[in-house]
């Protein structure tokens, strides 16, 4: 039987800038493994499970009216059967298993139209499109190999390359090393045409290093990977004095030279990327007690792990401690599949907020492995977000990369990615559970009279007290005392001493400012700033942190507000830089020093306006920038700037509370090196404004202010390693084991999600103490 609409419809191979989703449906978490297989439209390469309950596959065909797809299946080979055919083993090669070898993947290309009826695969016009899908890199590892390439960038050695006379190199199928008879992992030196070989490389690349040796021997310092190079005009080219992979701008130009028409290459080999991908999801982690034993693994709804991506622990703490909220679950996760009509789900954030709840808490991707994949991993596979992470990061400097991030710093982003998402409903913002309001009282020490100022918060960054232990040498590792939770809340709360001249009284003697909650959230979040700047690097202090396994109040942290008796400050004009009066007796010594006066004025307003060595040191190592002679005036100053919640992350990891990034950030018209100079500048400031005064505090938005106000630990973010920015992350979180546990069911216990694994319990006493985020539900009666 012949289908009418094979030639009715638009069939074309993609292009290589295209995104193949074929690694898993765009709506859920079905991939080829499953055994209805996944769908891939032949038109507009979107991927469809094709199951029974679901079918996003003829979903997408009534939507898009795209009838032809290709479906792949996979089955795992049988261990034996791999075992009797072993890829082909290079000279000095590491051996890798590939996914040809792990798996027998199987096709069939047919018309949703026409009831999945069968086509020929042969016939003209799908055969090209088959191949092409089959060939092509999936979404997932190009947005992978995307973000990975976007780090690697030119040198001066690509960009001045100067080459050798030009010759005919012999054809790539009879090359090989110069110096051995390697002929894969090859590198041609684009200076003289030598070809050597490379490094060994992990997952398979053999090499002995001859490549290195050229370059050892000439100082040529670019080569390029023979194997890598694609049509397009993408390739690996490595620049050993720099020894680091670098882009080559005219790379086409530089192989014409050796009789190498790029247009006429195939990509053969892996590329350097592909491998170190490779080699970051070979990262374990330590999952066993103290005594040794296995840690109990965990399956069924809401214990279902996620993939690491290279580095995208991260993502999967913050994900998973997000997705055990109740709020949460109640907006993305829809039982009955619903999802939103949509020709691009990959691109739609709500379609993959719901696709992650489906994946994390119907229990459909967390099964107990058989037999034969317990030998490989007692853990359940886990769902990979790479798509979320994907359409999440996508405008993010930081975030659309592969490198390893903050996690609370993406807790902020991610938090405020979903609150500007479209909402049916103000209520239907799942983020408001961690709203409230602060409010901060400042009091003039002369006249006694008081202001109130509030602010809407989402979390408090607490300061860590340092109290270290003495050591019996310089060798020893440092430690520190213990401290409680309380003493943190008690050090972010207490009252302060700052500089302040009364707009009542005119006094100058000072005022004192405490900040204290005046309403509550439904979830605090809190981070521990465990950090200590040293040498203008923000590094982490290992000091414990005690927080209570019962309910504890906030009460005492609450703000009455306008007491009886109190009189309010009169209302102010918001100081601005234009506002600014710079110190006449020091302005007149650097101007008899020959700076002239604008710029003397701007040293003035970023050092503190006090100390004539600061304000000349400043100017010193400022003499080059281009807006030096600019008069003092950004036109940002004040509430006009729009403050980064990326920026006050990263100052507070140095240390520095929101209050005193986001002024030093509006002082600084947002630009964060001008920031940190201005918080060293300005030790003593707390971060209160001199601006307008209230003469009665704002009205609560957000939060609740009845009481009392308990909360207890509901999950945390912990971290280890010397960076946030490197390391791994693993989340804890408390939750009902149910019959899920062979040990003591329907009891709640801490559950551990590190990755793909989940496990109940865990070394969670000792990493409470060391947490990077909690996350505190608040107790209701």
């Amino acid at each position: 039987m012949s289908c009418p609409h094979v030639t009715g419809s638009l069939l074309r191979p993609p292009a290589a800038t295209q995104q193949v989703h074929k690694d898993d449906c765009t709506q859920c978490f079905d991939t080829p493994d499953q055994p209805w297989g996944l769908d891939v439209c032949l038109s507009c390469f979107n991927g469809g499970c094709n199951s029974p309950d679901r079918n996003h596959s003829f979903q997408h065909y009534r939507l898009s009216q795209h009838p032809i797809v290709l479906n792949i299946r996979r089955e795992p080979k049988p261990k034996k059967a791999r075992e009797e055919s072993p890829a082909k083993i290079l000279k000095l090669a590491i051996p890798g298993e590939t996914e040809e070898d792990k798996y027998e993947t199987k096709t069939v290309v047919k018309c949703l139209a026409c009831d999945g009826l069968q086509l020929d695969k042969t016939i003209p016009g799908i055969a090209e499109v088959v191949n092409g899908v089959l060939s092509a890199l999936s979404s997932t590892k190009q947005s992978e190999v995307k973000a990975w390439e976007e780090e690697i960038l030119p040198c001066e050695h690509t960009l001045f390359l100067e080459q050798d006379e030009a010759k005919v190199l012999a054809d790539q199928d009879l090359a090989h090393c110069s110096q051995c008879d390697l002929k894969e992992n090859l590198w041609l030196c684009l200076k003289c045409g030598n070809l050597g070989c490379g490094r060994q490389q992990f997952g398979g690349g053999g090499g002995n290093g001859h490549g290195l040796v050229h370059f050892e021997q000439t100082l040529h310092p670019v080569s390029v990977k023979l194997g890598s190079i694609t049509p397009d005009g993408t390739a690996d080219v490595y620049c050993y004095l720099c020894n680091e992979e670098r882009q080559d701008p005219d790379l086409a130009k530089h192989l014409l030279s050796w009789a190498i028409k790029i247009s006429e290459r195939q990509k053969v080999e892996k590329s350097l990327v592909e491998l170190q991908l490779e080699h970051n999801m070979k990262w374990e982690f330590n999952m066993t007690t103290e005594t040794g034993e296995e840690l109990e693994p965990l399956f069924g709804p809401g214990f279902t792990g996620l993939k690491n991506l290279g580095n995208s622990c991260y993502l999967a703490s913050v994900v998973q401690c997000l997705y055990s909220l109740p709020r949460f679950q109640e907006r993305y996760y829809y039982p009955n599949g619903d999802l939103p009509l949509t020709l691009e789900p990959a691109s739609d954030l709500e379609t993959q907020l719901r696709k992650l709840g489906d994946g994390l808490l119907s229990g459909r991707y967390s099964h107990p492995p058989n037999r034969e994949e317990k030998l490989e991993s007692p853990y359940a596979k886990g769902i990979a977000p790479s798509m979320f992470k994907a359409l999440v990061g996508k405008s993010h400097v930081e975030f659309s990369t592969m490198r390893q991030q903050d996690a609370f710093e993406f807790l902020l982003y991610m938090v405020q990615t979903i609150r500007r998402a479209s909402h049916q409903t103000p209520e239907a913002d799942p983020t408001t559970i961690f709203s409230f309001v602060v409010e901060q009282r400042l009091q003039c020490l002369a006249c006694h009279k008081v202001s109130y100022k509030t602010d809407v918060q989402d979390n408090i960054s607490v300061p860590v007290p340092i109290k270290r232990l003495p050591r019996e040498s310089l060798q020893d590792k440092e430690t520190f005392e213990s401290v409680s939770l309380k003493e943190c809340l008690d050090l972010f709360t207490q009252s302060e001493s700052l500089e302040y001249t009364c707009p009542g009284c005119g006094s100058k003697e000072g005022a004192v400012t405490r900040t204290a909650f005046k309403t509550f959230p439904e979830v605090l979040v809190v981070n521990a700033r465990r950090f200590e700047v040293v040498n203008w690097v923000p590094t982490k202090l290992d000091v414990p942190v005690v927080v209570p396994d019962e309910p504890f109040s906030l009460d005492d942290y609450f703000s009455t507000g306008l007491q009886p008796g109190e009189e309010l400050l009169p209302e102010t004009p918001t100081t601005s830089e234009n506002d600014f009066v710079p110190n006449e007796a020091i302005m007149a010594m650097l101007g008899e020093m020959g700076f002239p006066s604008a710029r003397c004025e701007k040293a003035l307003y970023n050092t503190g306006n006090s100390d004539p060595d600061t304000a000349m040191n400043w100017l010193f190592q400022h003499m080059e920038d281009p807006d030096i002679d600019d008069p003092l005036n950004t036109g940002k100053a004040g509430s006009d700037v729009n403050i980064s919640e990326d920026s006050i992350a990263v100052l507070g990891d140095m240390g520095f509370t929101a209050a005193q990034a986001k002024k030093a950030l509006k002082e600084t018209g947002g630009d964060m090196e001008r920031a940190v100079e201005w918080l060293f500048s300005h030790p003593d400031d707390n971060g209160t404004e001199t601006i307008a005064v209230q003469s009665e505090p704002a009205e609560v938005t957000a939060g609740d202010a009845t009481m009392p106000a308990t909360f207890k630990l509901h999950s945390i973010i912990c971290h280890k390693g010397a960076s946030v920015h490197a390391g791994h992350y693993v989340a804890f979180i408390k939750k009902m084991i149910g019959e899920q546990s062979s040990v003591a069911p329907d009891d709640t216990d801490w559950v551990l999600f590190n990755d793909e694994k989940v496990v109940r319990g865990g070394e969670v006493d000792e990493m409470k103490k060391f947490a990077y985020v909690y996350f505190f539900e608040r107790c209701r009666r």
